[in-house]
């Protein structure tokens, strides 16, 4: 699963994976992100296409229709939610990217919990895919996002059964695109994935378990 993840570089070192393309609707901003502990519950810069060009808008991390009386959802595994009750809506108009530099998950070993960062080999943006209700810049009738999961392979089993969808910068423009339809997302999610083996981790503090820890020193390895 993904219960938290970093998005601290600016918004432009993040696009610029994706070149000149497509046509944005975002405002320049060099600043950092600097968030080293998103957390669900918290309101995430969510990158999706509106009108044949890409946005930004800040989406709480976290689904809950209006009849959904539970906690809200923040995943939704990619085998099931293209065609479950809950998700298909959301696959097939809501499909957004979450914009990261990596992600935690917690290996337990017998009582004892140890938490890892896992990241890209070559250090660069990852992709996240996400769906959610859209319109993404109408705060009064959003109701949140997930992000999509994948079953876990190779040497990423050690730490988790399951991690996010990553894409590729060209998938993920793909994934988002209004001309894409729900068969093609499926075909999308299946072959556009970074392949496991290209990821690193590392133990880091548990001091990440604490939503109130946002320092760059929580991915350092230990």
């Amino acid at each position: 699963m993904c219960g938290r993840f970093t998005q601290y570089r600016s918004r432009e070192a993040y696009l610029e994976a994706f070149g000149d393309r497509p046509e944005r609707e975002i405002a320049y901003d060099p600043e950092p992100v600097g968030r080293y502990n998103v957390a669900p519950g918290t309101r995430v810069l969510l990158l999706n296409e509106r009108d044949r060009a890409l946005h930004l808008d800040p989406v709480q991390w976290g689904y809950s229709p209006v009849w959904w009386h539970k906690q809200p959802l923040i995943n939704a595994k990619s085998e099931t939610a293209a065609t479950g009750k809950m998700f298909k809506p959301l696959w097939q108009s809501g499909r957004a990217i979450v914009m990261a530099d990596g992600w935690y998950e917690w290996k337990r070993d017998g009582k004892v919990k140890q938490p890892y960062f896992i990241y890209h080999q070559n250090g660069g943006p990852l992709f996240f895919a996400a769906i959610g209700k859209a319109p993404f810049d109408k705060e009064d009738e959003n109701e949140g996002f997930v992000i999509v999961t994948a079953a876990s392979d190779k040497g990423l089993l050690d730490i988790h059964d399951r991690r996010p969808l990553v894409l590729t910068p060209e998938a993920a423009l793909g994934w988002m695109s209004q001309d894409t339809t729900p068969a093609q997302a499926s075909e999308i999610a299946h072959d556009g994935t970074v392949p496991a083996g290209d990821f690193a981790w590392h133990p880091v503090t548990k001091a990440v378990g604490n939503v109130k820890n946002q320092g760059a020193d929580l991915i350092d390895e230990i």
